[in-house]
């Protein structure tokens, strides 16, 4: 059984595939060979996943698309339900849930996650998102929160909660700020007691979150160099400030062919000849609005990036440019990293057997 939550000293760089519960994973493009989204592509991809010793599956959450031709993200599987579904079939890959704060009562959450941690017998875990796109607030009809100070301090009385009913032998009450609840009970409990967390939030408040709460922070950076800063920044206020040892992960997009001319070759194919650019443009837009994960300077240069993979980070070229760039982000104090393909199944295989191997010989992974 895959432990994602092992000693962080120990140089065992974490690989997670990200979003393919999603319509076009992380891809904003119109070509007929992106990622469908589908139960059954994904549960063949979790099986694959398991197969060659991907460390874990993690999901976005969203209820409405961002527009476009596409509708990107239009189509997203339940990320509780889909997390269930894939532990239920696979034997050792870790299984996040991703769930937003301000969408989800905690008493229902704990529940779920806690059933879905027996049904893997462990390897579930929690992906805690406060919640930034003001369409899908509208959409549950409540108001998003202006104030990034209090989106947070909501998301940290929710995880109090859901900690307690999870720690709880008796019934109890609970009288907090945002939520009042009486003669609760936390059964069933997870296995183990708990889940391994992640928080995705690049904001500041978002990092502060995870250095009190989380076992790995989830973050955005431009690249190893900016992103070395922010490892040390997070790691240092969960020691200084907390007393935990947390790690960090970022996300990136990956397009490995056996040269990296074909590499971009296809990338140039997907992702600018053939970007969605109204649903890029709706994305961009709304992160700049409402989310602190991007910096204006990076919404500004990034907007291939955002085609290609969500603003996330470029591993593109041959397997020796992808393990090459992997291996700068494990050099700068990264943890590990999310990956995402255009189409998950047809290229996690060719990955696996090509760049993996690269990074276990150069020290940054170990065996599976």
């Amino acid at each position: 059984m895959t432990n994602i939550v092992g000693s962080l000293a120990v140089p065992d760089f974490k690989l997670g595939l990200f979003s393919p519960n999603c319509s076009s994973g992380l891809a904003v493009t119109t070509v007929p060979e992106r990622w469908s989204g589908s139960w059954d592509d994904n549960m063949a991809l979790g099986r694959l996943a398991d197969e060659v010793g991907i460390d874990f599956l993690l999901p976005i959450a969203r209820w409405i698309g961002y527009g476009g031709g596409t509708n990107f993200h239009g189509s997203v599987l339940d990320p509780i339900a889909w997390q269930a579904g894939l532990l239920a079939i696979t034997e050792k890959i870790s299984v996040f849930a991703t769930v937003h704060t301000a969408f989800n009562h905690p008493i229902v959450v704990a529940k779920a996650l806690a059933t879905a941690s027996q049904i893997g017998k462990g390897r579930a875990g929690l992906n805690i998102v406060a919640g930034w796109n003001q369409p899908e607030y509208e959409t549950f009809g409540i108001e998003l929160p202006t104030d990034h100070d209090a989106r947070y301090a909501r998301a940290q009385e929710w995880w109090d909660l859901i900690r307690t009913l999870w720690q709880s032998e008796e019934p109890f009450d609970w009288n907090g700020e945002y939520f009042q609840s009486q003669h609760l009970e936390g059964w069933p409990k997870p296995q183990g007691g708990s889940l391994p967390v992640l928080n995705a939030g690049s904001s500041k408040q978002g990092r502060d979150f995870a250095a009190r709460n989380a076992d790995y922070a989830f973050t955005v950076v431009g690249g190893p160099e900016d992103g070395a800063g922010i490892v040390q920044s997070i790691k240092a206020a969960g020691q200084a400030d907390h007393g935990r040892d947390v790690g960090v992960f970022t996300l990136g997009h990956v397009v490995c062919r056996p040269t990296r001319a074909e590499a971009e070759e296809y990338l140039h194919y997907y992702a600018d000849e053939n970007a969605d650019w109204d649903a890029v443009d709706n994305l961009m837009r709304l992160q700049g609005l409402h989310a602190q994960s991007f910096t204006p300077e990076m919404l500004e240069m990034f907007r291939g990036r955002f085609a290609a993979g969500h603003g996330s980070v470029p591993l593109v070229g041959s397997p020796d440019d992808v393990a090459d760039e992997i291996a700068r982000y494990a050099e700068a104090g990264f943890a590990g990293m999310t990956l995402s393909f255009l189409n998950y199944t047809a290229e996690l295989g060719d990955f696996a057997a090509e760049v993996i191997p690269r990074l276990e010989r150069k020290g940054i992974r170990l065996p599976r």
